[in-house]
């Protein structure tokens, strides 16, 4: 099983500056050198400041994708922020890749997605994906995201933008009718 362990304050700048120990002191659960690592810091200083400005946002935004079997971090994920005024999310994720191809960013979305769905607050759900991230988006259209536009990310380049309505994926539907 896998769950999203949200962070504090403490992690995502310990993490930010790509101190291990003091984020390994700070999470609650231990964190891997691969979310220290310099690839993921850029996403913890955003997450940091965040949590400055609105320390409730620390239940929206990135957290860890916590293997519970093997009591394991295996990448990050969250939202971008809590809903907006017109109840969008944004879904951001990143599985180190000792361990893509295991169902690590399916769980992820998957419980991102239910999180959305359970929230009365949400309304619509958004991902954007690089045009060459073929992974992601077979991932994305298994789960209904339709295009709905494109935008320029300035760390991450262009991005194709896709959306889905949150209640799609509400616990009272049906396995089947997914």
């Amino acid at each position: 099983m896998v769950r999203i362990v949200h962070l504090s304050g403490p992690a995502f700048h310990a993490l930010a500056r790509g101190d291990l120990a003091a984020a390994n002191a700070a999470s609650p659960v231990p964190v891997s050198a691969f979310l220290a690592g310099p690839e993921n810091r850029g996403v913890w200083a955003r997450r940091a400041r965040q949590c400055d400005e609105d320390p409730a946002s620390a239940e929206w935004v990135t957290g860890v994708i916590w293997d519970e079997e093997n009591a394991i971090a295996v990448g990050r994920a969250g939202f971008h922020e809590a809903p907006d005024a017109a109840g969008l999310v944004e879904i951001g994720y990143a599985v180190e890749p000792a361990h893509r191809r295991q169902g690590y960013a399916r769980a992820a979305l998957e419980a991102l997605l239910q999180r959305a769905a359970d929230d009365p607050l949400v309304k619509t759900v958004r991902v954007s994906i690089a045009p060459d991230n073929v992974a992601s988006y077979a991932l994305a259209a298994h789960y209904g995201f339709v295009k709905v536009g494109e935008q320029w990310d300035s760390e991450d380049g262009r991005e194709i933008v896709y959306e889905v309505p949150a209640d799609q994926f509400s616990r009272s539907r049906k396995a089947s009718d997914r």
